[in-house]
């Protein structure tokens, strides 16, 4: 098989490229981040029999997106974390172009594993299986083959099942496009997680007063939060709007009401989850306390990823921090998982004008802002990331990898206060105790500094971060 074969190549790849991977000052001192290769959408994010595990798409071999398979972290705590073999393999016919994205349940006490397995054909055409795969008493994951075959009235663009159990069947949402190009998410249930009934269309482009919304909606995750229904997608093709959606592709939640006898979902417009500049395929989990839990990946598909420096080490792209969730008025909030306080160092404070506070090495840092007055705020990291901070918006400004152009996203409304979280190449910028979210990669000369201008008088605590590897 593929495996026996591609085995040998990938340890090499790790054993050469780890230690290249640590030389780059981008490299990440405490988030998440492939040891060679590319890494892209988080899959399988559970709790399960005491440790939270996560899942990753992962090209060892280099960074390009092929030879997909799932690489697999697990914690105790969510703070430190240690890898475990290798989940998943693009080894068999019916997954031969790739494992994609999927999910992770406990069935019975078996952690279980469903993905999209991807083939593509000579002429161009593909098709996608639904498939499950069980963990063994080594610690890898047998595969137990196709269960959902490709859907009649789509195209092949059909994949990233997310799976839950309520009450006593199980259920899958699909992205997925028809095949009239339009993206769409399905509904699909089941007894036994082996044959599953088609539901219909919960949501998409031209569903329940959405006009045209892409060609194809991607990672869906619906989920109950507070009093509300949650659907989290990544609708490829939405329009840009002059500051919304500015992405390549962009990820977006849908806030609603879910009916489960009748199969449907009503729900408000699409909302960006992340205004910021990397953000995509977002999947959730529960905690063993009730907790909702996200990880993104820090990264946009199609755009200008592959002019990242990091590539010249052999490694591009990262996880976001962890983040817990809540429900306001419809609206999804995002805050840093409380865990991480555990990588604070000292406490130190400031406050005035913002023209006169001082200096702070950004390489690892925790930041709470407030704004006392009137006035403006510009965050300048070491030249290469502006935030550039007024009562009423925020603008975050980069140049461009490819021309070197500044490029600018957005979050309007009211921004009173900021917790910005650092590392050696990322700014995650949480706006009104998680109101709003702006993630983006930076790429500056270290040590980096952050350093402040502008005429508002500010409230400032801080924290330096200690670095934490996974193991």
């Amino acid at each position: 098989m593929a495996s026996t074969t591609r085995l040998p190549a990938i340890l090499q790849a790790v054993m050469k490229g780890q230690p290249q991977a640590l030389r780059d000052d981008h490299y990440p001192a405490w988030h998440l981040a492939p040891v060679t290769g590319l890494l892209n959408d988080p899959n399988g994010f559970i709790h399960f029999q005491g440790r939270y595990h996560l899942f990753y798409q992962w090209n060892p071999l280099g960074c390009e997106h092929k030879y997909k398979c799932w690489g697999h972290w697990s914690s105790a705590d969510l703070v430190q974390w240690r890898h475990e073999p290798i989940a998943l393999m693009p080894d068999e016919e019916y997954d031969r172009n790739g494992c994609y994205s999927g999910s992770a349940v406990d069935n019975q006490g078996k952690l279980t594993l469903c993905y999209t397995g991807n083939v593509k054909f000579d002429d161009g055409g593909r098709t996608a299986w639904q498939c499950l795969a069980v963990q063994n008493a080594e610690g890898g994951f047998d595969k137990r083959g196709p269960v959902v075959p490709l859907p009649g009235g789509y195209t092949g663009h059909v994949r990233d099942p997310k799976v839950w159990r309520h009450e006593h069947h199980w259920y899958m949402v699909l992205g997925a496009q028809d095949l009239e190009l339009q993206g769409k998410v399905l509904l699909l249930r089941s007894e036994n997680l082996w044959n599953w009934q088609s539901l219909g269309e919960i949501a998409g482009s031209g569903l329940n007063g959405i006009g045209d919304a892409g060609y194809m909606w991607e990672c869906p995750d619906l989920f109950a939060l507070g009093g509300k229904t949650f659907l989290l997608c990544c609708p490829q093709g939405v329009e840009r709007e002059e500051k919304r959606f500015l992405n390549a592709h962009p990820s977006a939640y849908l806030s609603g009401e879910f009916d489960y006898a009748r199969a449907s979902f009503q729900h408000g417009p699409l909302n960006e989850i992340d205004a910021g500049f990397e953000f995509y395929a977002p999947q959730t989990t529960l905690t063993a306390d009730g907790r909702r839990l996200l990880v993104g990946w820090m990264g946009v598909p199609d755009g200008e990823e592959m002019h990242q420096p990091t590539t010249a080490y052999g490694w591009i792209h990262q996880m976001t921090c962890v983040r817990e969730l809540s429900e306001q008025n419809g609206k999804l909030y995002q805050q840093p998982v409380r865990e991480l306080q555990a990588l604070r160092g000292e406490e130190e404070r400031y406050q005035g004008n913002a023209a006169a506070a001082p200096a702070l090495n950004a390489q690892r840092l925790e930041l709470e802002l407030e704004l006392e007055s009137a006035g403006d705020v510009t965050l300048n990291f070491a030249d290469t990331l502006l935030v550039e901070w007024r009562r009423d918006a925020l603008r975050l400004a980069r140049r461009s990898l490819q021309t070197g152009e500044w490029l600018y996203r957005y979050w309007q409304g009211d921004a009173h206060k900021l917790q910005i979280l650092c590392d050696s190449s990322s700014v995650e910028i949480f706006i009104n105790e998680g109101e709003g979210v702006m993630s983006s990669r930076y790429f500056p000369t270290q040590p980096a500094q952050l350093t402040f201008s502008g005429s508002a008088e500010l409230r400032a605590r801080y924290w330096s971060l200690r670095p934490c590897m996974v193991e």
